[in-house]
């Protein structure tokens, strides 16, 4: 068994974190932090941190759903290591005022509204999931008539 500092060979890793080999090397395309060590014949030796940032980005794609776009804004925003996920300065992009932007893409994460089946390359939200994010969308949505209102009026109470 090797050591905590020790680096790990890109077939550890790959057996370590149980994602194939040639995953690990597309990430190191879209993540310009994950930087291998490479040796003669292009051998790929991973650092403990290379180790830890891939862990994270596993569970951040596998588990927590997030898009690989997603995964890099968090990082880009130096917030890796926060566990829950950041609200987008950024979510309505799709246009000034577009309350219709799918909750999913505003959070980065995968599914398409109206979908419960995934697309073939991710899976599917969860009912419940998927559910409350309706709700909040809804209430937020409500909350901006509200609020729209108000400033029509003069921000005077009818």
């Amino acid at each position: 068994m090797k050591s905590a500092t020790a680096y790990r060979t890109i077939s550890e890793v790959s057996t370590d974190l149980n994602v194939p080999q040639h995953v690990l090397r597309f990430w190191e395309t879209k993540f310009s932090q994950i930087r291998p060590l490479k040796r003669g014949g292009g051998r790929r030796y991973y650092r403990p941190e290379d180790v830890e940032l891939l862990r994270r980005i596993q569970a951040l794609l596998y588990e927590e759903r997030y898009t690989i776009k997603g995964v890099q804004r968090l990082l880009k925003e130096g917030r890796m290591s926060d566990p829950t996920p950041p609200l987008p300065e950024d979510a309505d992009e799709g246009g000034a005022g577009d309350a219709s932007a799918s909750a999913d893409e505003a959070f980065g994460r995968y599914g398409d509204e109206g979908s419960e089946e995934g697309d073939g390359d991710h899976p599917p939200l969860s009912a419940a999931l998927r559910h409350e994010i309706t709700m909040v969308v809804d209430e937020l949505k409500s909350l901006r008539s509200v609020l729209s209102r108000l400033s029509e009026s003069g921000g005077k109470k009818s």
